[in-house]
């Protein structure tokens, strides 16, 4: 499994450019559904930007701000972002695909980046007793404090969702005004 867990890491973002084509190709837009789809995936938008700025790659055990209360914030902002292109696609194929790339390929990377984190930082362990790993706990765990850094929002360029975001809106767009029936 920790091998299918490497492979996962490495084909996770060429799959997705896949996943891209097809979700294009296959989706079905209305206008009701871009927008709130688009409001959702914001909320995801949203989750991902905040967790960036508290997060020091492989430096230090990120805890603070949205770490307090779910340890991959990074993977449930793109879940979320991912439910709003879903609503916004309307296709029941396409909401298929993503759900069989989140548990084979999301899941176990999840799993391989905590066995890393737990070989990295020995205080992991008892961190992640105390915070659920994906969906977030109502109190956060210890002190929720910590300030978000701009520079670390940047220096993970995490500006590249939001710019990928809207292109898939426009490119949802540009389907329904020009391509629907």
């Amino acid at each position: 499994m920790a091998d299918w867990g490497r492979l996962a890491r490495r084909i996770r973002v060429p799959l997705g450019f896949v996943f891209a084509a097809v979700y294009i190709w296959f989706a079905h837009p209305s206008a009701a559904c871009i927008t709130i789809g688009t409001l959702v995936a914001l909320t995801g938008l949203a989750i991902r930007a905040f967790a960036s700025g508290h997060v020091e790659k492989n430096q230090v055990l990120a805890v603070s701000g949205p770490y307090a209360y779910t340890r991959n914030p990074l993977y449930l902002g793109s879940i979320v972002l991912a439910a709003g292109f879903l609503i916004a696609a309307r296709s029941w194929l396409v909401a298929a695909i993503a759900l069989i790339l989140l548990v084979a390929i999301y899941l176990p990377v999840i799993r391989s980046e905590e066995a890393f984190l737990r070989q990295r930082f020995p205080e992991f362990e008892a961190y992640s007793r105390q915070v659920p790993r994906l969906l977030p706990r109502l109190r956060p765990h210890g002190s929720s404090k910590g300030s978000f850094s701009w520079d670390l929002y940047f220096k993970h360029r995490e500006y590249n969702a939001a710019l990928g975001m809207l292109c898939m809106t426009a490119v949802l767009v540009v389907k329904l005004v020009w391509f629907t029936k």
